[in-house]
């Protein structure tokens, strides 16, 4: 687009004599006529200006018309063909019939070159002070020799006249008929470069930057196009200055000045040329970047307003983001895009106002005036267009160029927010006052569900602005799985908007996510439920169904067990029933107290206590506590009580009968010893429930009690018989052999004395369920539970021993006497139930004292049916007999190796002589008392011996004496 790069003045008018060259030297011009004469223009400003010569070349030219200064009339015989200023040496160099140099500022001749007669072309090395000019066919080269006098260096023919040419380096480019040659100026060696074209003659022009622009043809494309065009008719030489192109007619010369950058970029933009405005911003000089930067940004806004208006919506955001401008300014080109409300006192600068921008873009010393008018806001524009404006900027396109210029702006936000968290966080932590005092009172925001959460810093509330828009647009876009990837990250988005967006469009997982990132798991647990019971009538999104499980909550809560146990135990309530394995995993692998969770379950689902305690105790058995265990074996008590009043209301009891409950009962009973087993006694029934009732006794030690309750309640002697092996093999792993064997003594005994056993069961279980034996029971009494399988234990089973023994003695007695009538009446009456006797005998031999149980036998006992008792027992009698006699002979046979190996060490002889010496002093032995080490060669004094000793000289791994002589 053609704007005013120059502007035209006219500096020379009306010249008296036709103008064939020209050339400036400071602020002044000069002109060689066609008559021979060198006229010397200056402006008129400058005639008081007297600077030194040397400071010419600094000056530039002015801007004003030009008087004639001073004619040199005869300065060539011929019109000048060209004539150049050679300032690093103050010289003028002029071509005419031949080359002549004249010195500044007099312009007295120096040197004419003869050789240079007739020459059409020249060029000149300024850097060496070589000079080469084409005459005809030839090429001459001379050097400055830095006086008045210029030397030849070499001379070339070429193969043509020399149309153009220029230095190249150390060699000189040519232009030749119709294609350019690069002649070495060391041997005249020509090479071509490539034809010049068929209309064009070869032109050489060398560049400041000392590269060589070569035309080929004339023609203006791209990347130059047209700038500007000045019309100037009959431009005879165009010359370029420090500061201007000066152009010379026939009887004229224009100077084209540089309009300044500044008033050239507001030409561009007010005329839509964004792009040539960017690249004239570039040129600005360094020291005005301040100024750059503003006109840059200026521009990048306008540019992106006009590619927004014109449906280029990603180019428009690309200059939206190079202009850095604040992005609430984008979004308000977005007004559906609902945005949080902010605090912050947005800077002028921040907003690029481009209105106020075009004060900075004048034209300056130009004088012309370029104003910027701002464009239309669009809240102005009339309701009807508004309408149609608002849905074309909610466009699929449009949302996906603010996708990408909120992802770009993103990361440095994000980072800013993050760093001045950071830093408030260790601000707290090393107790910084005046840091806390200004947290309490910096802005705030409002966020459903979690009150008002403060907001220390605008670059955490240009992130909230950031996110939540960025969410909204890709939701409108379609892309929700990108929303949910931006919620599980780090993000800052408006709970309350975010919140209402997402319900109403049914965005479940993002919702979630938003929970979960800002700590609301009330809200996101709830959310959570109701979609997992919607499932399961298939009334949300189809990708969902699949997805939403009862271990869908499950999985959500393992994070917040170490956060927050009493939330998980709340919402876990919902999904025990369903998946009670999965929720009593999360209990354990969360590390929460398994008291806490059962009294959690005792107060708000009782009727999962026992599965909880049940699963805990199956995947932790010795996790969990004696507390917990008498709480379990409570509650299948309860159970099995209410079951037994129900059956014996409809008269259906038996003791033989067993449900599931019960059965577990049983088995936790037997198996677990964290109960208090007084206080389960005391709630069984009298009539029923025995074999609870006997486990209980076994536990308390009670094992005559246990014992007649097997044998007389409930008729199964088998059971008798497995409590005895257990309490034996409990006994043995205790190191308690001797008393072992007396349970089955106490099991004999009430074989054979059924009625007084029955007695005796009687009374004793009366005073055991007493009050003055039992206390109030506690659930869960841990450590009286472990308290009395301790110590207590053992001293319970050593009086139940002597107990047992007292009355296997006093029965055994009792049985032998026939002097006793009122006992012999009472064993008369009784049923003495002699088969289950002599099965024991024969089955436990190994385990029962032989002697008594003999002594407790009756005496009309048939020796032929203890055969499979006494039997075995005889055969291990008479083995270990045997076993014995051989250790014992064994025992005397080394006894008497050990005597004969002492009397042969002790027939030992050792020979001293008056040589013999002490091994440690080195000296004589003579009559001294010595000792002799084993070895029976090395001789010591006692005395140096026992000093040796003392002192530890000698060696672990030394032999100690043998004998003292």
């Amino acid at each position: 687009m053609v704007h005013s790069a120059y502007d035209s003045l006219e500096l020379i008018s009306d010249c008296p004599t036709k103008i064939e060259a020209i050339e400036s030297y400071g602020p002044k011009l000069l002109l060689g006529c066609s008559d021979g004469s060198l006229k010397i223009y200056a402006p008129d400003s400058s005639s008081s200006d007297r600077s030194p010569p040397s400071d010419y070349h600094a000056h530039k030219l002015h801007q004003e018309p030009y008087t004639l200064e001073r004619n040199l009339s005869g300065f060539s015989k011929k019109p000048l063909v060209s004539m150049e200023v050679l300032e690093s040496r103050e010289l003028l160099l002029s071509l005419s019939e031949s080359i002549a140099f004249h010195g500044l500022p007099n312009l007295g001749t120096i040197a004419v070159i003869t050789k240079a007669k007739g020459a059409n072309v020249y060029s000149w090395d300024d850097r060496r002070g070589f000079l080469c000019f084409a005459r005809q066919k030839r090429v001459c080269i001379f050097r400055h020799d830095g006086g008045r006098g210029f030397v030849e260096v070499k001379e070339f023919g070429v193969p043509d006249v020399v149309k153009s040419m220029s230095w190249c380096g150390e060699n000189i480019c040519i232009g030749i008929r119709r294609e350019y040659m690069i002649l070495n100026s060391t041997n005249g060696a020509l090479s071509e470069v490539f034809p010049s074209g068929r209309l064009a003659p070869p032109l050489v022009v060398s560049l400041p930057s000392g590269e060589l622009l070569l035309g080929k043809v004339r023609s203006l494309r791209a990347p130059y196009p047209l700038i500007q065009t000045v019309v100037l008719r009959n431009a005879r030489r165009i010359l370029q200055s420090n500061n201007s192109v000066i152009v010379a007619l026939e009887n004229a010369v224009y100077g084209l000045f540089p309009v300044p950058l500044g008033a050239q970029i507001v030409q561009l933009t007010a005329s839509g040329d964004f792009e040539e405005a960017l690249a004239l911003c570039k040129l600005l000089p360094p020291e005005e970047a301040s100024l750059r930067a503003a006109k840059e940004g200026s521009i990048h806004m306008r540019y992106a307003h006009h590619l927004f208006d014109n449906g280029a919506y990603e180019d428009a955001m690309e200059h939206f983001l190079a202009s850095q401008v604040d992005i609430t300014y984008v979004l308000s080109l977005y007004p559906s895009i609902v945005l949080p409300k902010t605090t912050m006192v947005l800077e002028p600068e921040k907003l690029m106002d481009i209105s106020g921008d075009s004060s900075y873009l004048s034209r300056g010393s130009s004088g012309i005036s370029d104003d910027m008018e701002p464009s239309t806001p669009l809240h102005l524009l009339e309701s009807e267009e508004s309408a149609a404006l608002e849905s074309k900027k909610m466009s699929h396109n449009t949302l996906m160029a603010l996708i990408k210029f909120l992802q770009k702006k993103r990361y440095g936000i994000i980072e800013k927010a993050t760093a001045e968290g950071t830093e408030e966080v260790v601000l707290d932590a090393v107790g910084n006052n005046f840091a806390s005092y200004e947290s309490n009172n910096r802005f705030k925001k409002s966020n459903k569900g979690r009150g008002s959460i403060p907001v220390t810093s605008g670059a955490r509330e240009m992130a909230a602005i950031l996110d939540t828009a960025l969410l909204q647009a890709l939701l409108l876009t379609g892309q929700a799985s990108a929303a949910l990837e931006l919620l599980k990250g780090l993000n800052y988005c408006d709970v309350k908007i975010c919140e209402e967006i997402l319900q109403k469009n049914n965005h479940h997982a993002a919702l979630l996510e938003l929970y979960r990132c800002n700590s609301m798991h009330h809200e996101a647990l709830k959310l959570l439920h109701q979609l997992v019971e919607d499932s399961k009538s298939n009334q949300v999104q189809t990708e969902l169904i699949q997805k939403l499980k009862p271990e869908s909550i499950v999985e959500y809560l393992k994070p917040l067990c170490g956060t927050d146990p009493m939330l998980v135990l709340e919402y876990s309530m919902l999904v025990l029933e369903s998946c009670p394995t999965q929720t009593i995993e999360l209990f354990l692998n969360g590390n929460i107290p398994a008291d806490l969770v059962n009294s959690y379950l005792k107060q708000h689902a009782p009727n999962m206590q026992a599965t909880y305690l049940e699963l805990m105790l199956a995947m932790d058995e010795n996790g969990i506590s004696g507390n917990l265990q008498n709480e379990m074996v409570h509650i299948y008590l309860s159970e099995v009580l209410d079951w037994h009043a129900d059956l014996s209301a409809q008269q259906k009891w038996n003791e033989q009968t067993y449900s599931s409950t019960r059965k577990k009962l049983l088995s936790a009973l037997e198996s677990i010893s964290g109960y208090n087993p007084e206080a389960l006694l005391r709630r069984l029934p009298t009539d029923a429930l025995y074999e609870e009732r006997a486990i209980l006794l076994g536990k308390m030690n009670q094992h005559e009690l246990a014992l007649s309750l097997y044998v007389h309640k409930l008729h199964v002697p088998e059971l008798a018989l497995s409590h005895c092996d257990r309490v034996y093999e409990s006994l043995v792993h205790q190191q308690s052999s001797r008393s072992s064997g007396n349970i089955y003594l106490t099991l004999l005994q009430i074989y054979l004395n059924p009625r007084r056993t029955t007695k005796n069961f009687e009374k004793r279980i009366t005073n055991l369920v007493s009050p003055q034996n039992i206390g109030t029971p506690k659930v869960g009494s841990a450590n009286t539970v472990k308290s009395k399988g301790g110590r207590g234990n053992k001293k319970i089973a050593a009086i139940e021993v002597a107990d047992d023994i007292r009355v296997g003695q006093s029965s055994a007695d009792s049985s032998r006497s026939d002097g006793d009538a009122d006992e012999s009446s009472e064993e008369g009456g009784s049923t003495i139930m002699l088969d289950e006797v002599l099965d024991l005998l024969s089955r436990k031999w190994d385990r029962i004292n032989g002697a008594q149980a003999l002594k407790l036998l009756p005496r009309e006992t048939k020796l032929q049916n203890l055969l499979p008792f006494m039997g075995p027992l005889l055969r291990k009698s008479s083995e270990a007999y045997r076993n014995l006699s051989v250790i014992k002979s064994l025992r005397q046979s080394e006894n008497l190796q050990v005597k004969d190996e002492l009397y042969e060490q002790r027939k030992g002889v050792v020979k001293i002589t008056s040589d013999s010496m002490c091994s440690l002093c080195r000296k004589k032995i003579g009559t001294s008392v010595f000792a002799v080490y084993p070895n029976g060669k090395t001789i010591v004094h006692f005395v140096c011996f026992r000093d040796s000793q003392s002192m530890k000289t000698v060696g672990r791994g030394s032999p100690s004496p043998l004998r003292k002589l």
